[in-house]
């Protein structure tokens, strides 16, 4: 029997940049037990311009990015996570594609899902948006401010920013910031009857773009 998803360690990505500037910010949340365990952020040097509708969002400018190195430098601790867990993040496709922009492909990792060979990919990724929305928990937007307001997580949320975030970057578009926001929403699952005995692969399946392998995989176990 496959074991429960709590048993192993999972890592929150969270980047803020584009494909144009580059990674800027980096958010990374280990949940481990369904309990944060770790926690790791920092600024980028961005490898492209960043447009000025971008500071708009994230609310970092170049001038508080110069003298950061590149996210490139941080090739050595995200191999070292990917060597524990599988990575996770909210609309995972955009961390993905960031990710890969910097390094397509990671050292061969262990296949936590299947235990199988190693594989040499950064995936496959668990995706909280895609979790909320065929556990049936969503309720409307998947959007992650919405959505961590509508399961109340918010006050949580609020309370582990404070010990764990930059005082500058406790709001939604900060890296560790909406990493946590992901976390607390994978953690939440813990405490729903149908999802709490979930494995690593169910979240897996539950993350994947495919509607038909999805639902013809997961549904009849959990519905």
């Amino acid at each position: 029997m496959a074991r429960p998803w709590t048993e192993s360690p999972i890592h929150f990505i969270d980047f803020e940049g584009s494909l144009g500037s580059g990674i800027v910010e980096f958010g990374v949340v280990t949940l481990y037990g369904s309990v944060i365990s770790a926690t790791r952020t920092g600024l980028c040097a961005p490898t492209g311009t960043i447009p000025p509708e971008d500071t708009d969002v994230h609310g970092l400018a170049p001038a508080e990015l110069a003298g950061h190195a590149p996210f490139r430098a941080e090739w050595e601790y995200f191999n070292a996570l990917r060597q524990t867990g599988p990575f996770a993040a909210h609309f995972a496709g955009a961390e993905n594609s960031l990710l890969k922009k910097v390094w397509p492909f990671p050292r061969p990792a262990p296949d936590f899902v299947h235990g199988g060979e190693p594989t040499v990919d950064w995936g496959p990724w668990i995706d909280s948006a895609r979790i909320y929305a065929q556990s049936r928990l969503a309720l409307g937007s998947l959007r992650l401010a919405t959505l961590v307001e509508a399961t109340g997580l918010q006050p949580e949320l609020n309370r582990v920013a404070e010990l764990h975030c930059p005082p500058e970057r406790r709001h939604y578009h900060a890296a560790l910031y909406d990493a946590l926001a992901a976390a607390l929403l994978v953690a939440a699952l813990d405490r729903q009857p149908a999802c709490a005995n979930l494995s690593l692969g169910h979240l897996v399946l539950m993350s994947t773009a495919d509607p038909d392998k999805r639902d013809a995989l997961i549904q009849p176990e959990l519905f």
